[in-house]
């Protein structure tokens, strides 16, 4: 069995924590339950084990790479799309007039975090081809939904995202990619591109761009863009595909996550390029943003899966690892004894537990975010715009969390291992070198940051925060009924005040237009906030785990429910009371990140 995921704990999480069995409940899930999810995450576990996991090296070894006009990958990438098109990995939640078999989020989603668990270099292939049908069968005409998604779903095509360009990043509002229209329905498209991840390899038949461009006398800004499928090759009416002149310019050379290609495409440069409009016109960016936000939970699910893959590698060296001596009640070592492995040092179990905290801390949130998205399913409109809300407020803390505390975790992975954690011979290098890139992919973690306290914060007139809130409240209230639990009641409630007083401090400067002052620490915010909200899910897996041992009901061994106590202790000793010393940055009368003419000319 490879040792990089504990399976334990991942359905803990999705069957006792966020009640898999309340989800099934719902009509849309009537044929499924939890014995076939269980079976179908063993399947999947299994084939990481065979296929995946030891692949993960040698991807990054021998990484993507363009060469006469065509991106090379290794090959497992075709056999994965097929595989997990077979095994309902792409389209196993989609309605069953799709193919899908109308799988909840939360089984879906468990199941993608052993896969990039297993080898991170791999889940994004699948997964940004479920987004880019999710699209189509969401917005797009009968039509494209019936020459399309059969086949995507299968893992036969693949679906990618194309947004970025070489002069529009993050600022969506000045790309350039026109869009022409002709008389039979289609749009002449032209530009360029990149950081297309996944945009083309010589294993898949057909590539599915989901494009946004700006047709022809659209308004200027994001109000003028429109949303195309735009496939590499078009479906002529005998069936034949034939090129739609959509072609591959180049790759980009990553320092990590090496073996998932990200491609720079030009479109109607070479010829005439085809696109079918999605929707209405200039509505693109609204639609886009329900790929982009399940690719933001995806991306924190990624973090968390290369911090969760270095804890498990960081722990079993830390077990083999002999080094040093015990240090006597006299404080002094005494060299007759024999050394000990490193595990035994406070130290090295203080980086481990830091591990332990953020990876699990950080699964648990990305699972509450699908159980939020499958509780929508047969919920009345004011419940599922409650969810709707608490979930567009979760969204970029899911993102942003495990992405920035997943580097921290995976570093001290690294350091742990020493000097062999800085050499190509342990994995540790690849998943810190991996896990970079995690706090850029899908808006950095300063968009998000702006994201968060800007729109998702003030939103529907705080109503998402009040619905934050009243969760919070049930975990309190159930710390406090255990009585071993109440003090970390009293430490959660205590942040939320701490949050609130910040608040209450900086939304005067919203209140008078003084916008700029008003976001200009939301990256400070943003680490602050988070933190409580692990903060929250750690004392909810903590009353869980208490309620097991309490009630004799238990599913695991003593032991197991006893770490999930322990590790929430340590979560709150060392993470949560980190909020009073950032939220003293806000009491700071100066604003010195605020540009004026002086601070760089030196």
């Amino acid at each position: 069995m490879s040792n990089y995921f504990n399976f334990e704990t991942l359905k803990f999480l999705l069957h006792d924590v966020h009640k898999l069995e309340d989800v099934l409940k719902a009509e849309r899930f009537k044929d499924i339950d939890s014995d076939m999810i269980n079976i179908f995450l063993d399947s999947v576990k299994d084939y990481c084990d065979k296929a995946l996991y030891p692949v993960f090296r040698e991807m990054d070894e021998k990484p993507a790479y363009f060469e006469d006009g065509k991106i090379h990958v290794h090959p497992i990438v075709g056999e994965v799309m097929i595989k997990f098109g077979e095994m309902g990995l792409i389209g196993g939640h989609f309605d069953e007039e799709y193919g899908g078999m109308q799988m909840p989020a939360c089984a879906i989603n468990s199941a993608y975090s052993i896969v990039s668990t297993a080898n991170n270099n791999m889940s994004g292939y699948p997964g940004l081809t479920t987004g880019a049908a999710e699209l189509i069968t969401t917005f797009a005409s009968q039509e494209l939904k019936d020459t399309y998604i059969e086949k995507m779903i299968t893992g036969q095509w693949a679906g990618t995202m194309c947004l970025t360009e070489p002069q529009a990043g993050s600022s969506l509002s000045d790309i350039t990619t026109s869009a022409s229209a002709n008389e039979d329905g289609s749009y002449n498209i032209k530009g360029q591109k990149i950081f297309i991840s996944g945009g083309d390899h010589e294993f898949t038949e057909n590539f599915i761009h989901l494009l946004i461009g700006r047709i022809e006398g659209a308004p200027a800004g994001t109000k003028g863009i429109s949303l195309f499928v735009v496939p590499k090759l078009k479906i002529e009416e005998d069936g034949s595909l034939v090129s739609n002149n959509v072609e591959t310019i180049a790759d980009f050379q990553k320092m990590g996550q090496r073996g998932y290609c990200t491609t720079h495409l030009g479109f109607g440069e070479t010829g005439t390029t085809q696109g079918w409009l999605v929707g209405e016109e200039n509505r693109g960016l609204k639609y886009m943003f329900q790929m982009m936000n399940t690719a933001r939970i995806s991306v924190g699910r990624d973090a968390t899966a290369c911090a969760t893959a270095a804890y498990h590698a960081s722990l079993q060296y830390a077990k083999e690892r002999v080094q040093g001596r015990k240090i006597k009640e006299s404080g002094k070592k005494d060299s007759s004894n024999d050394p000990v492995a490193i595990i035994e040092h406070a130290d090295v179990r203080r980086m481990l537990m830091f591990q332990k905290s953020v990876s699990e801390g950080s699964l648990s949130l990305i699972q509450e975010a699908a159980a939020i998205h499958d509780k929508m399913e047969g919920a009345s409109p004011d419940e599922k715009k409650d969810l709707h809300l608490l979930l567009e407020l979760i969204t970029p803390v899911a993102k942003t969390y495990p992405s920035e505390k997943g580097k921290e975790a995976v570093d001290k992975g690294v350091q742990i291992l020493g000097g062999y954690g800085f050499c190509t011979d342990f994995v540790l290098q690849q998943y810190l070198r991996d896990v970079r890139i995690m706090s850029i992919y899908e808006g950095t973690t300063g968009i998000q940051s702006l994201d968060l306290l800007g729109r998702k914060i003030p939103m529907d007139g705080g109503k998402s925060v009040q619905l934050l809130v009243a969760e919070f409240t049930k975990e309190i209230k159930r710390a406090k009924a255990h009585g071993s639990l109440s003090e970390f009641a009293d430490q959660l409630a205590g942040g939320m005040k701490t949050i609130e007083s910040v608040l209450g401090k900086i939304s005067g400067f919203a209140m008078k237009g003084e916008f700029e002052k008003y976001l200009a620490d939301a990256t400070p915010f943003m680490e602050m906030f988070s933190t409580l909200v692990i903060a929250w899910q750690w004392l909810k897996m903590a009353n869980t785990a208490q309620d097991a041992l309490s009630n004799n009901k238990l599913t695991y061994s003593t032991e197991f429910y006893e770490s999930k106590i322990h590790t929430m202790k340590f979560f709150y000793k060392y993470e949560l009371s980190r909020i009073e010393g950032i939220a003293k940055i806000f009491e700071h009368e100066e604003f010195l990140t605020i540009p004026t003419e002086k601070e760089f000319n030196f």
